[in-house]
């Protein structure tokens, strides 16, 4: 993340800084004050006993020419404010545009993991179509839309931490890896997908996992939470205490009935995967995992939603 700039006068070209220059009202105003004051000294010293004395000479000679330099001086203090506010505006907009950039990056990264779609076989004649075989009512109907599919080789718990993260950019080879060996897997699949969906919401209201800071929970913690225990005794894994980023959340929780259901739905998915992850990872690997992206976005939606309560 890029250091958060300070400028105190916009850029010039090459990007060089622009000295700050008087303006001429500045000079017109202090000019001003100084003929003022020279004048009414002038006039104290040489006017004879017509000349201003002590009090008179304070309130008609010298407090004008403080007037004239205050004034002076508050003119080129907001000529600095606003050159200042300029150049914040300026690089907000460069760090809006270094985000936007990320994030296209990332989503052109997870592309070529997607899988190619299957041609839809051809109809066979009423005659040579083999008749379905009948299954028990006891079986799991939910299971048949993946029966047909390949299973992928089984993931290393680091594998799965780092897809969890998601890459960094196209550059980053080692995380590419991982997220396509992670869409091979079912389970995993409908996890990165989930996640990747309220990452995209989230990122819409400008809520990015890479600015919030959690604060890190003991690894007991998490596996007690994965073992089904709730309430206050866990809460201190939901480690996200941005004020803004929850607000904003909980705002569209309440008002995007697209964003609720993509989050409850992420919510599920994650803790089923947890349950799973936990059983085989070690105190390492479940660090590691509370450390992604994914994780990030659990603890905001988490809290929101009142799952730490």
């Amino acid at each position: 993340m890029p250091e958060r700039l300070r400028p105190t006068t916009p850029p010039g070209p090459a990007g060089e800084p622009v000295v700050s220059q008087v303006s001429a009202a500045e000079v017109l105003t202090l000019g001003l004050g100084l003929v003022w004051l020279a004048g009414g000294l002038a006039l104290a010293f040489f006017g004879g006993e017509s000349a201003p004395r002590g009090v008179s000479l304070i309130a008609l000679v010298v407090l004008p020419a403080l007037l004239f330099a205050g004034a002076g001086f508050a003119l080129h203090r907001m000529r600095l404010l606003k050159e200042e506010a300029r150049s914040l505006r300026a690089a907000l907009e460069a760090l809006r545009q270094e985000r936007t950039t990320r994030t296209q990056a990332s989503a052109a990264a997870l592309r070529p993991a997607a899988a190619p779609s299957q041609p839809a076989p051809r109809p066979q004649p009423a005659a040579a179509r083999p008749q379905p075989a009948q299954r028990a009512p006891s079986e799991d109907q939910s299971s048949l839309a993946f029966d047909l599919q390949p299973a992928g080789p089984p993931l290393r718990p680091e594998e799965l931490s780092r897809a969890l993260n998601f890459p960094d950019g196209p550059e980053d080879a080692e995380g590419i890896r991982c997220l396509r060996l992670a869409l091979e897997d079912r389970d995993a699949a409908r996890m990165i997908r989930s996640a990747q969906d309220v990452l995209t919401l989230l990122a819409q209201d400008g809520i990015y996992m890479d600015d919030l800071l959690p604060e890190p929970a003991p690894t007991e913690l998490w596996r007690r939470f994965a073992g089904g225990e709730r309430g206050a005794t866990v809460a201190a894994i939901g480690g996200i205490h941005d004020r803004s980023s929850l607000a904003l959340t909980g705002a569209r929780m309440r008002s995007d009935a697209v964003f609720r259901d993509a989050a409850h739905h992420f919510l599920r998915q994650y803790d089923r995967c947890l349950q799973t992850f936990s059983k085989e990872a070690s105190d390492a690997d479940l660090q590691a995992m509370s450390e992604t992206r994914t994780s990030r976005a659990f603890m905001l939606l988490g809290r929101v939603a009142g799952v730490f309560d």
